[in-house]
């Protein structure tokens, strides 16, 4: 894979990382995340596809602005990288917040540069519990945050999280228990490349997204990834491979490295479904 890099029409430098040849599959991070946690798919997945795997504006080598967190704002970005590299067709697989950014993208680009295959890994539908929903309705929409103090409290947790051990804390139960401390403490340093108060304001805005219709008008052949050990409940990503005609369904045990980051835990486990699905048709 090649570091490469270029600027969109708002001056920010998108830097991504590039290899292999065929159909372009795009590979989207999550949340404070770099293009580089993907390090375990790109041999798989660069056999057979042209791999870009992109870091978002403030993320890993991409410039840090001090305007934009927020998921529109991605979803642009991401259109404009799309365009700039001239590409007109693609697959696409995302991770966390950078699916979330990406159903943004459906709704105001789809149309215009349209993806073929869609692979979602680990994002509930809506984070955000609001007052009115019931259990049933919280745990379809993977509502882990149950009001706005308790976002408000996560946030500013965030914004202290400085230090590589504060970011550790935050991160370790998104790990299964296995994970080694050291991996974690890389993937910590990694993370903190996002000045914290950019990370805050974004994981805010994500947070406050709602994303169920849009799910519900999604016709593309997808994969939903989910994990038995996420923090997020396996209900709210069966419920999304349901609102998708042909959606299928692929669950990670915890024994497995089943975690919110399985393809990071157990690379192979994570590719073999995926490599799979990107084939067929």
């Amino acid at each position: 894979m090649q570091r490469r890099s270029l600027r969109i029409e708002d001056g920010t430098e998108l830097s991504y990382l590039e290899g292999g040849r065929g159909t372009p599959l795009l590979m989207v991070h999550g949340w404070s995340q770099s293009a580089h946690g993907f390090a375990g798919q790109f041999e798989a997945f660069s056999q057979n596809r042209r791999v870009i795997a992109l870091d978002w504006r403030g993320h890993g080598h991409s410039s840090k602005p001090e305007t934009g967190y927020r998921i529109c704002r991605f979803a642009k970005d991401l259109f404009e990288f799309i365009k700039r590299l001239e590409i007109a067709e693609f697959d696409i697989l995302c991770h966390s917040l950078g699916t979330s950014a990406f159903w943004a993208y459906l709704t105001m680009f789809g149309i215009d540069r349209a993806p073929r295959k869609l692979v979602f890994v680990d994002e509930p539908a809506a984070l955000l519990a609001r007052p009115n929903w019931n259990e049933q309705t919280r745990r379809d929409a993977g509502a882990i945050i149950g009001s706005f103090e308790m976002l408000s409290q996560f946030t500013d947790n965030v914004r202290k999280s400085g230090t590589v051990q504060a970011h550790m804390e935050i991160m370790r139960p998104m790990f299964t228990s296995a994970y080694p401390e050291e991996n974690l403490r890389l993937v910590a340093e990694d993370n903190l490349q996002l000045p914290r108060h950019h990370a805050a304001t974004l994981l805010e805005d994500n947070c406050l997204q709602d994303w169920r219709n849009t799910i519900g008008q999604i016709r593309n052949n997808v994969l939903v990834v989910a994990a038995e050990a996420s923090p997020h409940p396996l209900q709210s990503q069966e419920w999304i491979a349901h609102q998708i005609p042909g959606a299928q369904l692929e669950v990670i045990s915890e024994q497995e490295g089943g975690s919110h980051f399985m393809f990071m835990e157990n690379p192979a486990r994570f590719n073999a479904p995926v490599v799979k699905f990107l084939g067929e048709g």
